[in-house]
């Protein structure tokens, strides 16, 4: 899962093995060194994914049949859950038909992104830095105000949400400025840590389980004490790996849902 980390540590016998840190997630330029269009590996592999899963949805998409095939109707499944168990159930079938676009690329790029961890040539996710998951959230946060804008108009709009109506005047010192760091700061800021810890955190476990397994497997001295620890690393290794699998899908459908709320709450209250 985490070849690109695991490859980066140096392990040493006398000293013992050196554990991968969130410096094994800023990897060197490899292409266009030194200029605005540097790419790393983390880029490229944002890159390709987003290609193939272009490819791939407009190719299912461009051969769609009346009589869905396998592939065609998984992705049709998928798409039915995101509308019906995320939008739909959210914001409502009338308020959803305006935001299923951007619910289903939400959750169709982080989910892809987030298993290109644990795709074999790939080995890290594309979104365990922070720069991508700030970027679906400053998406989300945009779709915010304008609909904010469009629904209730923004000046309307602040002044309900920081000045809360039926609430007693001196709690508004308190409360008001809590309500406005909510709006501009809180909420992208809980889109983007939840996302990026997540996967960061994942990735770290499953290298630290192959950083120990090739110490105990390699470089300790005493097989006989070292062959059966490194095995019990290796399958910590592979049950974490299965489990970031599901880690991957979870966090797609949690930031899913959660765009779908925020977006959701700048409509006027019914």
């Amino acid at each position: 899962m985490v070849g690109a980390l695991s490859t980066s540590v140096l392990l040493a016998a006398d000293s013992g093995p050196e554990l991968p840190s969130v410096e094994d997630f800023l990897p060197p330029e490899i292409l266009f060194q030194g200029t605005p269009f540097a790419i790393n590996r983390i880029i490229l592999v944002r890159i390709v994914a987003t290609l193939l899963m272009i490819a791939v949805l407009g190719i299912t998409a461009k051969r769609a049949k009346i009589v869905p095939g396998r592939w065609q109707g998984f992705i049709e499944y998928v798409i039915e859950f995101v509308r019906d168990k995320i939008v739909y159930e959210v914001m409502g079938e009338v308020r959803g038909k305006r935001h299923l676009a951007m619910i289903c690329t939400l959750f169709f790029t982080i989910f892809v992104f987030n298993l290109c961890g644990i795709i074999p040539g790939a080995n890290i996710a594309a979104t365990a830095t922070v720069v991508m998951p700030l970027i679906f959230a400053i998406w989300t946060l945009v779709q915010y105000w304008i609909v904010a804008a469009r629904e209730q108009g923004l000046k309307s709009f602040i002044r309900h949400e920081v000045f809360t109506p039926g609430v007693p005047w001196p709690v508004y010192i308190l409360l008001s400025p809590i309500q406005l760091l909510e709006l501009l700061v809180i909420r992208p800021a809980s889109l983007t840590i939840r996302l990026f810890a997540n996967m960061i955190s994942g990735h770290l476990l499953v290298a630290t389980c192959l950083v120990f397994t090739q110490y105990w497997l390699v470089d300790f001295s005493n097989k006989l004490t070292g062959v059966p620890v490194g095995a019990l690393w290796f399958f910590g290794a592979i049950f974490l790996t299965c489990f970031e699998a599901l880690v991957a899908f979870l966090q797609a459908y949690v930031f899913a849902v959660l765009a779908a709320v925020y977006i959701n709450l700048s409509y006027p209250e019914e």
